[in-house]
């Protein structure tokens, strides 16, 4: 009878600190200390160049953080960095032109940016001719 009152006992004192261990990892997850919710972000500011790792600035009230950020170098810098667009596939090419277009429609706008909903990009034609004999004998 001891035996399982001890054990009962063990289970309680196991069942508070692992309750005690799920609240200070809830508390831990709020570590800015910032009761502030309407953040203001600008844009990310590369470190050097326009491409790589930066840092954006944010403000709520009186207070201001500094996010650290990066920009792809390879990113469509006319659109932003925090503007995110999915891409229908490419048009044809224009024969006048000699470019092709496609246009992309806003999936997000990270950190409130300002971003146009719907967005054209155009490319140089391709000057070569794909053949269709590829596996082909």
């Amino acid at each position: 009878m001891q035996i399982r009152g001890l054990l009962l006992l063990l289970a309680l004192i196991l069942l508070a600190a692992t309750a005690e261990a799920g609240k200070n990892k809830k508390e831990k997850v709020k570590k800015d200390g910032s009761e502030c919710e309407d953040w203001r972000w600008g844009p990310c500011v590369p470190n050097s160049k326009d491409c790589g790792l930066g840092y954006r600035e944010g403000t709520c009230k009186e207070e201001s953080k500094k996010l650290k950020c990066k920009i792809p170098c390879n990113w469509k810098k006319k659109f932003g960095a925090d503007c995110k667009y999915k891409f229908e596939s490419w048009g044809g090419c224009s024969a006048q032109t000699g470019v092709k277009t496609r246009s992309g429609i806003l999936k997000k706008a990270l950190y409130n940016a300002q971003c146009e909903e719907i967005v054209y990009v155009t490319k140089p034609c391709s000057s070569k001719i794909k053949s269709k004999s590829k596996g082909q004998s």
